[in-house]
């Protein structure tokens, strides 16, 4: 945690005054005695997935809970772990075998979020410890908090419960209707729409858990509420306040922050990747946040500029900005078309982007280095090499052109036109710096995602990998040099990140009335993100990018999971027999691969029977692992 490690209390850190025993302890087995309690504990070790009893004495018996953090002593060594039911009947032991633990490290997470954590690990196939720690407090936490009086809670205060609330107050208006509560909504703002108004508003009608995707916006989301006299305990820093009520705001993992009486939960900018962790399990913190709502009886709202194809298929309800108001907020984008240009590095930047720099003071260009494509074209049309159906590219292998996404095969041909000559395009920011900074006769700053520019403080021409996009809190002009290698990534999800970047791209420049300007350099002008974002309407980009997916398969129209590692193999050879030990239960699954780089993907399409993702919880856990390392990651992002 807080230490750099993956233990939870490192020792070191939490047991000063009370260092390891140079040697192993002396365990002392007995029964509980009046006043004990017999409680099970998860420890926090790696690979360990078992519970086990253990007796709390009397003079912690009233301290002890689920989801207390605490010390005992397993396999003659001292070990931390989580208290996960209290007051049991040991199973498989003899009460006199027990023995009582060490120490009541600090206050953990309540009984509800254990039981939510409970469904989150099984939900993503991951063990329970990683998603515990998450919701752990970062420090030692001795007392807890009062629960403080909040406003009323059965409706919307006086204050935002008015007719005739005009164009800006749309989104207050949504997010307090009667509708709105015990139900999940997903609202569809513009880029530049002010969240505060609708905090507040929520605020106003009890406890609210907000999640953004990075502690960077948290830190500038709580110091703005309070300005408003809102009561905000920030995650992961104030933990515990959430215990008294108030706004609790954090990232990903303030989803299982402690909040007194929850009312309301919003997850603003639902669509950013950030808020899936990354390791396994890979639970994504909106639906987490959706479950837990849903355990509460409290709103959930969904908000974004772009939601994500699956925030819309889970909400009960859409609720999109009024036109003009959407319209507004995003900026004049000039899209270049580049079919007809000569092809090559040395043409990376068309005169019209050269001529929009050079009347900017601020600009920020984009080159996405992170996954590079090795990209083709045409020279005779100028088309980007692609598949029969235009949605992947292909690049050069062993003679001839292979998708790496569908495995599609074809020789050195261009489908648009039957030409035969082809051009590799060659990238790369350091080169591309140089040469921008040789046409415009300025300095022009690299930024990558190990080194540039400082936050917030660099002017003038910036160009680098998508870490550019945060590098400037505010920019005259964003330019994407490649954007094709954005939206033919060979990701089913590339049109979604594609739409991210440009979220990013217009809060930087500002809406139509700001001045600002997003230029797009592109071979395939017509696609389905460049033409949402001319319009400044998402909605376009969702229609057609939902009827792919089904015809796939994929999220939201089924489910996915990812096995990579050395016992990949295994596992799916596993699947493969439970499948065909049950064929009537498990027809739908669909195993595919192993790809190149031995990686297999698990398919579940959606069926009138039974939820995709629950159907593929099941048969996860019905797998035994293999002996071999394997990583299962459910609903991976980057497929």
């Amino acid at each position: 945690m807080s230490t750099g490690s993956d233990r939870l209390f490192d020792p070191g850190a939490f047991d000063v005054a009370t260092p390891a025993p140079a040697s192993p302890p002396t365990v002392e087995r007995r029964g509980p005695e009046p006043g004990e309690r017999i409680i099970r504990v998860l420890p926090d070790v790696s690979g360990l997935e078992r519970e086990f009893d253990y007796v709390c004495p009397a003079r912690w018996a009233e301290d002890i809970a689920v989801g207390s953090l605490v010390r005992f002593d397993l396999n003659r060594r001292r070990v931390a772990g989580w208290v996960t039911e209290v007051d049991i009947t040991p199973t498989d032991v003899d009460v006199d075998d027990l023995v009582a633990i060490t120490k009541i490290s600090s206050i953990g997470p309540p009984a509800d979020v254990v039981d939510l954590a409970r469904w989150a690990a099984r939900q993503w196939h991951g063990r329970l410890a990683p998603v515990l720690r998450a919701a752990s407090p970062h420090r030692m936490v001795r007392t807890r908090p009062a629960s403080r009086a909040g406003p009323p809670a059965n409706g919307p205060s006086d204050r935002f419960a008015g007719e005739g609330i005009d164009a800006d107050g749309w989104l207050v208006a949504a997010a307090v209707s009667p509708e709105a509560f015990d139900a999940i909504t997903c609202l569809e703002v513009s880029p530049d729409d002010d969240m505060i108004p609708m905090l507040e508003a929520l605020h106003a009608l009890g406890d609210c858990l907000v999640i953004v995707p990075d502690v960077r916006r948290a830190h500038r989301l709580a110091g703005r509420l309070r300005r408003h006299g809102v009561r905000v305990h920030l995650q992961p820093n104030q933990w515990s306040g959430g215990f008294s009520g108030g706004v609790v705001v954090g990232a990903r993992s303030a989803v299982w922050a402690p909040v007194a009486n929850l009312r309301s939960v919003v997850v603003l900018d639902e669509h950013d990747e950030s808020l899936q962790a990354e390791r396994v399990p890979t639970w994504h913190a909106r639906d987490v946040a959706i479950e837990r709502a849903r355990r509460a009886g409290a709103r959930c709202l969904l908000v974004s500029p772009v939601p994500s194809l699956t925030a819309r298929h889970l909400a009960g309800r859409l609720i999109r900005a009024p036109r003009s108001v959407q319209r507004h907020g995003w900026p004049i984008t000039e899209v270049v078309d580049r079919r007809r240009d000569e092809l090559g590095f040395s043409n990376l930047f068309s005169s019209r982007l050269v001529e929009v720099l050079r009347g900017a003071d601020t600009a920020v260009l984009v080159l996405n280095r992170k996954g590079r494509a090795r990209l083709l074209a045409c020279r005779s049309c100028g088309e980007l090499v692609r598949t029969e159906d235009g949605h992947q590219v292909m690049i050069e292998d062993e003679g001839g052109l292979v998708a790496p996404a569908t495995g599609e095969r074809r020789p050195l041909i261009c489908a648009s036109c039957a030409g035969t000559a082809l051009k590799r395009l060659q990238l790369g920011v350091g080169r591309a710096a140089e040469q921008l900074s040789r046409l415009l006769g300025r300095p022009v700053t690299e930024v990558t995602g190990t080194g540039g520019a400082p936050d917030g403080r660099t002017t003038g021409v910036i160009l680098g990998t998508e870490a550019a996009l945060h590098a400037v809190d505010r920019c005259d002009v964003v330019g994407f040099l490649d954007f094709d290698q954005e939206l033919l990534a060979p990701r089913y999800r590339a049109g979604e990140q594609a739409l991210a970047l440009m979220v990013l791209a217009a809060r930087l420049v500002g809406g139509r009335g700001d001045g600002g300007r997003v230029v797009i350099q592109t071979r395939v002008p017509d696609h389905r993100v460049v033409r949402a974002v001319v319009a400044g309407d998402p909605e376009r980009f969702a229609e057609e990018e939902a009827v792919q997916r089904a015809e796939l398969g994929f999220p939201p129209s089924g489910a996915l999971a990812e096995l990579s590692g050395v016992g990949a193999a295994s596992y799916a050879a596993a699947l493969v027999a439970v499948t065909d030990a049950d064929p009537d239960r498990w027809a739908a699954v669909r195993l595919l691969g192993p790809r190149h780089d031995d990686r297999y993907l698990i398919s579940v399409p959606t069926t009138a029977d039974e939820d995709p993702w629950v159907m593929l919880a099941d048969l996860l856990a019905a797998i035994p692992r293999p002996k071999q390392r394997v990583r299962i990651a459910v609903d991976p992002p980057r497929v």
